[in-house]
């Protein structure tokens, strides 16, 4: 791409992302879209002061991110009397401010003659949603289950939790028990996650344990991680204890990381018969960074594809000297190799090692493998100087071909200096 060209597209999106950034405010995020009240009640007469409008509108909006309640509040009134295009945005925002002020009777008064008035643009949706909350912060009982909006009837369990906790886990658990969108019960079930109630624990509880589903299920395990509290731990042990399904104990120990659990999954490391789930468990250790137990692990681990998850483990722990010690000194072949393939995606803090490798190294394949590992570090100095300086041809073959597929200036220097002999 011309330089010029490429300049004025960087140009264009830096001023597309400060656009962006600016729309973000709850208020700018809806000053610019297109009113379904261009055709409202009176429009004609806003004609002749269009520019009017605007300017209250814009001083409204900008008060709202200011958090000037009154000053918006006066702004979208006059805005609201001119019946001009920003009509149904302004009857929001006067909602809006109202609410935010503890005026909410005539809140809902202004959302009312926002429904009367019939706007079928985004207003009408955020006007339910307005209306909700407010009845709800009044004590209204307003019940998610009797709600068929799907966006509606998040905010009404949310709300609900809020301001009758009693009376909403119950109703939380029918969600669970009902016809729901699996989006409305994943909510529900996080929000019961933040009760803390033995009642809501024990919804919860039997979600994990597949009462509701499989597809809440891994939900309501992971919420049970994310508490944190002894209990949910115990369930969660319980649960995998008694467990014949490989996918849910996967996904358990995957719970156990996160609930920093280290000692149940190196339990599940050592003693599970399953492969699969073995390897999940060093897995996750290498997650955790212990590196201490997954090289005491791997002195007696007998399964090369266990032992090939605890050196990628090992990887993903940063133990660098761990995985120098087994590129020098494990027989097996693969398993070096692997040592070695992970230093190399170690980045430069690892070309010492790989120096003194390749040096000691007899095996073609395991040299190659160190010549790969310079490659996956960009590492063009060390390639360069085995392609000048290697006896083996195959190896001083396979350094070039390594070369040239970098862009690095030390190797194209190389590379000229070839074709020029």
């Amino acid at each position: 791409m011309n330089p010029i060209v490429k300049v004025l597209v960087t140009g264009n999106i830096i001023l597309i992302a400060a656009a962006w950034m600016v729309l973000q405010s709850p208020a700018r995020a809806r000053a610019e879209e297109p009113r379904a009240a261009l055709d409202s009640p009176g429009a004609r007469a806003a004609e002749a002061a269009p520019e009017h409008e605007s300017e209250l509108y814009e001083q409204g909006t900008a008060a709202l991110d200011q958090s000037q309640w009154e000053n918006a509040l006066d702004a979208f009134k006059q805005v609201v009397e001119l019946h001009g295009p920003h009509y149904s945005a302004a009857l929001y925002w006067r909602a809006y401010a109202l609410n935010k002020l503890s005026r909410r009777e005539e809140a809902l008064q202004a959302l009312a003659e926002l429904e009367k008035f019939g706007a079928q643009d985004k207003w009408a949706s955020d006007a339910k949603a307005l209306d909700v909350e407010i009845r709800q912060s009044m004590g209204e009982k307003v019940s998610p289950e009797n709600i068929s909006d799907e966006d509606l009837k998040l905010i009404a369990i949310q709300g609900l939790m809020n301001s009758d906790p009693e009376h909403a886990v119950p109703l939380l658990e029918k969600v669970l028990q009902g016809n729901q969108s699996p989006r409305v019960k994943e909510r529900a079930l996080f929000v019961l996650s933040q009760n803390g109630s033995p009642q809501a624990r024990a919804i919860i509880a039997g979600v994990a344990r597949g009462r509701s589903g499989r597809e809440l299920q891994g939900k309501a395990l992971q919420d049970l991680a994310i508490s944190g509290d002894p209990a949910s731990k115990a369930e969660l042990a319980d649960i995998y204890t008694h467990s014949d399904d490989v996918d849910i104990k996967k996904s358990i120990l995957r719970d156990f990381m996160i609930s920093g659990e280290k000692e149940r999954i190196l339990t599940a490391a050592k003693s599970e018969k399953n492969v699969d789930l073995r390897r999940e468990a060093v897995r996750q250790l290498g997650v955790m960074g212990a590196g201490d137990d997954l090289w005491e692990l791997y002195q007696s681990e007998s399964t090369p594809e266990v032992k090939r998850e605890i050196v990628r483990a090992l990887f993903v722990g940063g133990q660098t000297e761990r995985l120098y010690a087994l590129a020098q000194s494990e027989k097996d072949v693969e398993l070096r190799r692997e040592a070695i393939r992970s230093l190399g995606l170690m980045g430069s803090r690892t070309t010492d090692h790989l120096v003194s490798l390749y040096q000691a190294e007899k095996t073609p394949e395991v040299r190659k493998e160190i010549l790969n590992a310079f490659f996956l570090q960009g590492n063009c100095k060390e390639l360069v100087s085995l392609g000048r300086d290697e006896k083996d041809p195959e190896m001083r073959k396979t350094a070039i071909e390594k070369l040239s597929l970098m862009k690095c200036k030390e190797g194209t220097d190389f590379m000229m200096e070839i074709l020029s002999k």
